[in-house]
């Protein structure tokens, strides 16, 4: 199955964990890295109050349900430091959102695919943009078409940086 992932940090060097993270998906059991795309400085969103953060979109091949994959993303956001906050939206180590699983419109426990808000995010369009601008967000539109009725301006890809990691913000 293809699946879309949402990478983000903005702490503790937030490029070098984004680059971590590729690393953790990579050694899943059922996961296969196919794409990733070039990472990003964007504004914080929800909460303005924090540091910019460094994000990318991933593709993946999985052949683990969407609860078992969750599972392990989690596991991974928990292995590099995440913590539960009491801020929503807040400052964290990593992030790793299940986007879209295929073609796949459904709620689960703890998960809703698409992702309730991607279509409404320039760090998440912006980069999947990048790899796929034709693919279509299930009762949202064509990523390209979304992209153009949101703000992007602040949004910075990182020259030099790249899923290696070679710029460390």
């Amino acid at each position: 199955m293809q699946v879309w992932l949402g990478l983000g940090s903005n702490q503790q060097h937030p490029a070098a964990r984004l680059s971590e993270a590729l690393d953790y998906l990579g050694r899943v059991d059922g996961i296969s890295v196919t794409a990733t795309s070039s990472f990003y400085r964007t504004p914080p969103w929800g909460d303005e109050e924090q540091d910019d953060f460094i994000n990318a979109v991933v593709l993946i091949e999985t052949s683990l349900a969407p609860l078992a994959l969750l599972a392990e993303t989690q596991a991974i956001e928990t292995r590099m430091g995440r913590r539960q906050s009491s801020r929503p939206w807040g400052p964290r180590v990593i992030d790793i959102d299940l986007l879209l699983y295929g073609d796949l419109t459904c709620s689960l426990d703890g998960l809703e695919i698409p992702h309730p808000y991607m279509h409404e995010r320039a760090f998440v369009l912006v980069p999947l943009a990048e790899l796929n601008a034709s693919l279509e967000v299930p009762g949202h539109g064509r990523v390209g078409d979304l992209l153009r009725t949101i703000d992007c301006r602040d949004i910075r890809r990182l020259d030099g940086a790249s899923p290696s990691g070679s710029e460390d913000d």
